[in-house]
């Protein structure tokens, strides 16, 4: 630092760096720190050679923790009016940048621990005090610098004026951080997965975002809750004019359009899913401000589009976006809603040209391609859990299905269909075998054989509840039904479906007699034509009723198991310029996605 060390190997011999860990107090207004942040060699390039410059401190930065007062609180206060008092302009954009990434760092303590903390320094210092006052003034700033996008100044527009040796802290501050710091900002971090455009694009919205999910994310201290996720849960729209309950606390206004859209843009990102998660879960203004627009395909689309590209997403980016459409799908407006939105030539959605289908025909499209893509791969029960529940919140309100997805919904019963035959021809072997052998532990095919049912018997709800409460909507669907009619033979008799194949039953053979009635050889827009008259004549008193099909997406005990560990992956492989020792993170294993 200063003007004598132009290596990182004198940074421990560094007189500057001596004179601020030792134990002499310096005023703010000694010229020692403009001289201190006067940098005279370049700033790490790569994650190696900031290793190598964490390596040289070690010894001053020990220095610096033992000899003086704790000033962290102190410290934490500053950090936070730097972030939310500080206008964003060229000339503090590095220094808003590092004041986000100095907070994260403090937080980051978590990964050198496999337990989730829930008593920490954290707890003491950002959950009351002198840095609870910022709490709602900080979340709104960083949820703004997420709208924003504000791209890094470009180069030589972040230059001060040169300020005498009695300059101000703050601005010395700045230009040492202009001077010295921005290269950091494009490296990865040691095992590292490459950032995708929009993270590097925005390096302060990227930072913004992931401080914010770690503190949404922070454990409720034992005698007060988390005032992070409070504000969180309770900011409101600009333009509400309600007044805010007195027994609500950290609440704040922001302009909800702004944050749609940006939510819309920016769901390629693993972090940006998790905020829009985030916000539907917990945030009851936002989630009826965004069930009331008049736009959903804007956020929709890119949601069914990383589920539609399941194979290159990691699991826990296509369970937030499935648990999203969830909780989307508990609203019976949206369930309309998205059959009147038509589309043209969706080009990601590549089995089939679909040049015009409704966003209801494309969602119940992907979810069924993520069911089968679960089948043959990860066999995962939650994700085809949460898949049938959005299908089955959908079902009495299916409107004017598209042939192609009427097509794939009974595609999928016919893949179940085929598993359950297989499986229990497995069954019948297994058992036959172990009466010739005891030796060998045979697989629990009862287990599958129920697991198989379980779902078989929910897709035969959702289809009943589909010609129950819309089969005048839904004609392409009874032709695919009388198309497959076979399939549902061997359900009828069977203990575990006879009551939901009553209405099933009754709708294949009324059109199939009518059909009969028809003659041979009909074609397809005659057949269609048969069964849209027919609507109309099948007597509705003879369809069952059945309760109708509503689930709700509720958190498991503990969430912080599951999102502590998630937040910071993410941190650690999207977070810029920072860097952890790969061999020391202990909070999930490095090959976790």
């Amino acid at each position: 630092m200063g003007s004598n060390s132009s290596r990182i190997g004198d940074l421990p011999k560094n007189e500057y760096l001596k004179k601020l860990s030792g134990t002499e107090s310096v005023s703010e207004n000694d010229p020692f720190w403009n001289q201190l942040l006067s940098f005279s060699f370049p700033a790490p390039t790569s994650s190696t050679e900031l290793k190598l410059l964490e390596e040289a401190t070690i010894s001053v930065c020990r220095s610096l923790g033992s000899d003086s007062e704790d000033l962290l609180e102190e410290l934490l206060c500053c950090l936070m009016q730097l972030i939310t008092d500080i206008p964003l302009l060229d000339i503090t954009y590095e220094i808003s940048v590092e004041a986000i990434s100095t907070m994260v760092v403090f937080l980051s303590y978590q990964l050198f621990h496999k337990e989730v903390l829930r008593q920490s320094i954290s707890h003491k210092y950002l959950m009351r005090g002198p840095c609870l006052p910022y709490t709602s003034k900080l979340v709104k700033t960083l949820l703004y610098n997420f709208i924003r996008q504000e791209k890094p100044p470009p180069p030589g527009a972040h230059v001060f004026p040169q300020q005498s040796d009695g300059g101000g802290l703050l601005y010395g501050l700045a230009s040492g951080v202009a001077t010295g710091l921005w290269t950091v900002f494009t490296l990865g971090g040691v095992g590292s997965k490459a950032a995708t455009p929009p993270e590097l694009s925005s390096p302060l919205a990227n930072q913004s975002l992931l401080l914010l999910l770690v503190l949404a994310n922070l454990t409720d201290a034992p005698d007060a809750p988390n005032p992070y996720r409070q504000a969180i849960m309770s900011f409101k729209n600009t333009q509400d004019s309600s007044p805010f309950p007195s027994s609500i606390p950290h609440t704040f206004q922001i302009n909800f359009n702004s944050l749609y859209t940006a939510l819309c843009e920016q769901q390629t990102s693993d972090q940006a899913t998790l905020l829009l998660y985030t916000l539907l879960h917990q945030n009851s203004n936002i989630r009826t401000y965004m069930l009331a627009r008049t736009d959903m395909e804007n956020l929709v689309l890119p949601i069914l589009e990383i589920l539609y590209h399941v194979e290159e997403r990691n699991s826990h980016h296509v369970y937030m976006a499935l648990i999203i459409l969830l909780i989307l799908t508990e609203d019976d407006g949206f369930n309309r809603s998205i059959h009147e939105v038509i589309l043209k030539n969706i080009t990601w959605y590549s089995e089939r040209v679909l040049t015009e289908i409704s966003l209801g025909s494309l969602l119940i499209l992907v979810v069924i391609r993520t069911i089968q893509y679960n089948m043959t791969r990860t066999r995962d029960k939650y994700l085809h859990t949460n898949c049938l529940a959005a299908l089955a919140n959908m079902s009495a309100q299916f409107r004017s299905l598209h042939q192609y997805a009427a097509q794939r919904i009974i595609s999928l019963f016919s893949l179940l269909s085929k598993k359950h035959n297989k499986v229990l021809e497995q069954a019948t072997q297994s058992l036959r075998g172990s009466l010739s052998s005891n030796d060998v532990p045979l697989p629990d095919y009862a287990q599958d054989l129920n697991v198989i049912e379980e779902v078989i018997r929910m897709m035969l709800e959702i289809i009943n509840s589909c010609l129950t409460n819309s089969l005048h909507h839904n004609p392409n669907l009874v032709y695919a039904l009388l198309y497959k009619r076979d399939l549902f033979e061997q359900f009828r008799t069977h203990p575990s479906f006879q009551d939901i194949m009553q209405n099933i039953d009754l709708v294949i053979t009324f059109f199939s007699s009518r059909l009969l009635q028809a003659g041979a050889e009909l074609s397809v827009e005659r057949v269609l034509e048969i069964i849209k008259q027919g609507v109309v004549a099948l007597p509705k008193d003879r369809l069952k009723k059945f309760p109708e099909l509503k689930f709700k997406y509720v958190e498991e005990e503990q969430p912080e198991e599951f999102f502590i560990p998630y937040v910071w992956s993410l941190v650690y492989n999207s977070a810029v310029g920072l860097y952890w020792n790969p061999q020391d993170i202990q909070l999930f294993t490095m090959d976790s996605d």
